[in-house]
């Protein structure tokens, strides 16, 4: 069997869990676990939080998947229904479904539904990617107000720039969530995971954790470990290579690095196809026998390279961590330019996963 696996550690995801319900304990949470549980498995991880209020996922596919394991919580389909005969579908799963759009709010008033909706009118509160403009929400909260269609009328809306605390923009856009408070709603929810660790301002009814119910800080400034949050996937492997190779030789795709000094090169089958970034630059940190190693050499779709010179004892079948309990995503991600929301999600399918309760 090919040496790489990621392991979960569900039970880091439930500290994670209760560290977002600690953040605001009269809220209710959703839990996010679109896009497969950021690369956790949706089924392993909804099954672990039985605990939860509700989940998010993002389009009908995963809701189906979702309230199959859980057939009483709130499950918040985020992106609403891209067709208009989905809302009978929505309906028959008893969805909390966002209506983001004048499209979506005419299809939902056009359905013939077994049962009324749970409604999230988007506002565009300045990120301006979904939602409506003030003056436009409020003329579909007092066109949906009462409609058959509708069971309860909430409020959402999505931070641009939480996880840069000081950004003036986040008390921009709390200021336009703000100006409806006069407008009746049975819920409100603002806060993601930036703002339910630094904007308790913006925790309202419901908060929505998504990168740190994994264990990633969704701050630049700020580890995971110094927020209270326990890593969940663990990426390892073990090395399947190992060669000298003199100096003035080149390693991997484009001969882009060269060796300065003769240089023991290991072998790991890990790469891109498997969701390890491709812009890793030489230097990213690898873990082999619990100690640091550069990476080296372009990253192949399979492989990569890393520099074990300064660690003789390293052999083939010698343990590797591509980030995880002892490496942390986020300080991968750092050193490829990229963020740890990214690397977790992309873990790709092909990467057995082993859950650990």
């Amino acid at each position: 069997m090919r040496p790489l696996v990621a392991t979960i550690d569900l039970s880091a995801i439930r500290h994670n869990y209760a560290q977002a319900r600690a953040c605001a304990p009269q809220r209710q949470v959703f839990a996010v676990v679109k896009a497969n549980a950021y690369g956790h498995g949706a089924r392993e991880v909804v099954s672990a939080l039985p605990e939860a209020d509700g989940f998010i996922v993002a389009c009908l596919e995963e809701a189906g998947e979702v309230r199959g394991l859980h057939g009483k919580a709130r499950l918040l389909l985020l992106q609403g229904c891209f067709e208009a005969a989905e809302y009978r579908m929505a309906a028959q799963l008893a969805l909390d479904v966002v209506v983001q759009s004048a499209e979506q709010a005419e299809a939902l008033l056009g359905a013939t539904l077994a049962q009324p909706l749970n409604v999230w009118l988007k506002l565009d509160s300045g990120m301006h990617r979904l939602g409506f403009a003030e003056s436009e929400l409020r003329a579909w909260h007092a066109r949906l107000s009462g409609a058959e269609q509708v069971a309860e009328l909430n409020l959402l809306s999505h931070f641009a720039c939480a996880d840069q605390p000081e950004h003036p923009l986040n008390a921009a856009q709390l200021a336009v969530f703000r100006s409806l408070d006069d407008l009746p709603f049975a819920s409100r929810s603002l806060a993601n995971s930036a703002a339910i660790l630094s904007r308790p301002e913006a925790h309202l009814d419901w908060l929505r954790p998504g990168i740190m119910l994994y264990g990633a800080s969704p701050f630049a400034d700020r580890s995971a470990a110094e927020l209270g949050l326990k890593p969940a996937m663990t990426l390892s492997g073990a090395l399947i290579a190992v060669r000298e190779v003199p100096a003035g030789d080149s390693v991997g795709y484009g001969a882009s690095w060269v060796a300065e000094r003769p240089t023991r090169i290991g072998t790991i089958s890990c790469g891109y196809a498997d969701g390890y970034p491709r812009s890793a630059p030489a230097g990213t940190p690898v873990l082999v026998c619990g100690q640091r190693v550069p990476l080296v050499g372009r990253v192949s779709m399979d492989l990569l390279t890393v520099d074990l010179s300064a660690l003789p004892e390293a052999q083939v079948g010698s343990p590797v961590e591509l980030w995880g309990a002892q490496l942390p995503v986020d300080e991968v991600a750092a050193a490829c330019g990229t963020i740890g929301y990214e690397l977790l999600s992309k873990v790709a399918a092909r990467v057995p996963r082993r859950h650990r309760y």
